[in-house]
Parts: structure tokens; C-alpha cells; sequence
């Protein structure tokens, strides 16, 4: 079991690591955080507890668990490994044998068991944790996080995990927590599209698109775009939900990677997936994913 003694190193202090960090130091724990864009820690440094490192190798170095909350797999293997697996200027330049790396990213799950290995050539203990509900379950300490990986070691970080989580599933072997993350993102942003189709059309046959919604929010085609996000963010014109399209559409292809790999059907995967690419094509990685109502909008395609 974790206890406050031990160090945390948390690296990527965005909208996600942010209030996740926070909430750590905020529980007793010992934080030392690391960005590359340092004005991120700025604030956070004054919260007791919460230390920063000057370096990657440092924060290495100076953990006993390594948290990585970064934009995907390729970010966190160069935190962790260096420049072409150099081992210089990052964490496993100083971290010590059998640190625990807990990798909280939307990764890759092939390329988080081919980290495992060289994670574990080197002497070092690694699970995969990503989470769901987004910057407000962030905040708020109730996220939903999915952890893959060996399950006494699962067992031995729950508590802390459950600092910032509120729903915390052992979902099986190294990479499942980064599976399961991508598939349910899949299922999520294809009901998002139909949702969208699905007001877009109803609207255009002379139905409000608010009893569209209310209709649908009670009856079977209810989902988590209908119940939190076409009113909130697609219908008010806000389009501020706060997860990019570029994300989600990574989620998209990661999902039809596993597919493609397990050799499972793709028939459904393919489609949401290039209806994703496009709207992260025309409107930018950064564009908030609720815009795929504007994106689909006849005035807009």
C-alpha cells in the first residue's frame, strides 16, 4: 500500500494533471511535478506539499511512483526513455530500480506492453492507468480509471488511485486499462456522430432540436452526448466541453488499431474513424470534439 512518505512524481501539468497533481498533495501525499512548459507548474507549486523538479532525470531520481499524463505514447516513451531510446535527459536516467511508472496517458495499448518491456529490462515496475470524465471529474476527484497491468500491484496503488478517482477497475494484463480507454472513447464518439445526424436530420424536418434531445434523453436512444453534451455544448453554440477532436480522433484510431490487430470486426470502426480524421482535417486537433455538430451541419460541410 502507498503511504504519504512516498514520493510522487507527476509529469504533464495540463487541464488533466493539473487538478489530478493537486488532488494528490491535497491528500497528504508528497508531489514533485514536472512540464516542459514551466509557467504550468507555476501555481501549482504553491500548494503544500508540491514540489518541482528541474529536470526529468531529477524527478526520476527523486520518486518512488512516476505518474506520466501526457497526449499520447510517443510523449510519454520520450519522458521516460529519451530521444531515441537514448536514456539521457529523462526519467529513467536516474529513477531508481523498481520504481513503480504508472503511464495515466490515452496510449497506445501495443505500445505500452512494448514499453513494459524495456521498462522492465531496466529494472523498473510499470501499469497502465488512463482515465475518463474528463477536466471536470479531474477537478472534482471523480474519475473512472482503468488500470492494466500485475494485479498486487494494482492492489498496492488503488488508494492512491482513489484520491483522484472515484471508479477504479482492474481491467487485466499490461496495456487493458489503455484497450479499454480507446474502445470506450470509440463507443462514445460514434454516438456522438449519430447523435449529431440525428438532430441535424430530425431538425430539418421541422422538429426543435431541443425536443429532439428531450425525446431522445427518454427514450432507448439515450446516450452520454444526448444526456450531457448537445444541449450543454452543441446547441448553445459553446462548443467549450473541454477534450479536443484531435484527441478523440486519436482515441478513434486506437480503437480501430485494436480491432485490426485482435482481428475483430471493423465494419463500424472504419467509418467513425474517417468521419473523426475529417472534422480533425478542416478544424484543427484543437477544436473541441462537440464541434462535430457545426462539422456536420449541411452550411459547414
Amino acid at each position: 500500500m502507498t503511504t504519504s512518505s512516498d514520493v510522487i512524481g507527476f509529469v504533464g501539468i495540463g487541464a488533466m494533471g493539473t487538478p489530478m497533481a493537486s488532488n494528490l498533495a491535497r491528500a497528504g501525499y508528497k508531489v514533485t511535478v514536472f512540464d516542459l512548459e514551466a509557467a504550468r507548474t507555476e501555481k501549482l507549486a504553491r500548494e503544500p506539499g508540491v514540489a518541482v523538479a528541474a529536470s526529468l532525470a531529477d524527478l526520476g531520481a527523486a520518486a518512488d511512483i512516476i505518474i506520466t499524463m501526457l497526449p499520447d505514447g510517443k510523449a510519454v516513451r520520450s519522458a521516460l526513455c529519451g530521444d531515441n531510446e537514448s536514456f539521457k535527459n529523462c526519467i529513467l536516467e536516474r529513477a531508481r530500480k523498481n520504481t513503480l511508472v504508472i503511464d495515466m496517458s490515452s496510449s497506445s495499448p501495443m505500445g505500452t506492453r512494448e514499453l513494459g518491456d524495456v521498462l522492465t529490462r531496466r529494472g523498473l515496475q510499470f501499469i497502465d492507468a488512463p482515465v475518463s470524465n474528463g477536466v471536470k471529474g479531474a477537478e472534482a476527484a471523480t474519475l473512472s480509471i482503468m488500470v492494466g497491468g500485475d494485479k498486487a500491484l494494482f492492489e498496492h496503488v488503488k488508494p492512491m488511485l482513489e484520491k483522484m478517482g472515484k471508479q477504479i477497475y482492474y481491467a487485466g494484463p499490461l496495456g487493458a486499462g489503455h484497450a479499454i480507454k480507446a474502445l470506450n472513447n470509440y463507443v462514445s464518439a460514434a454516438g456522438l456522430i449519430a447523435a449529431c445526424e440525428a438532430m441535424h436530420a430530425g431538425q430539418a424536418f421541422g422538429i426543435d432540436p431541443n425536443v429532439i434531445v428531450d425525446i431522445i434523453n427518454t427514450s432507448s436512444g439515450m446516450n452520454n452526448t444526448t444526456r450531457n453534451k448537445c444541449k450543454q455544448y452543441m446547441l448553445s453554440g459553446a462548443y467549450n466541453a473541454g477534450f479536443s477532436a484531435g484527441l478523440m480522433a486519436k482515441d478513434v484510431r486506437t480503437a480501430l488499431e485494436i480491432a485490426e490487430a485482435m482481428h475483430t470486426s471493423t465494419a463500424f470502426a472504419k467509418p467513425t474513424a474517417e468521419v473523426w480524421n475529417a472534422m480533425e482535417k478542416k478544424l484543427g486537433f484543437i477544436a473541441d470534439h462537440t464541434e462535430m455538430h457545426r462539422f456536420l451541419s449541411k452550411t459547414d460541410r
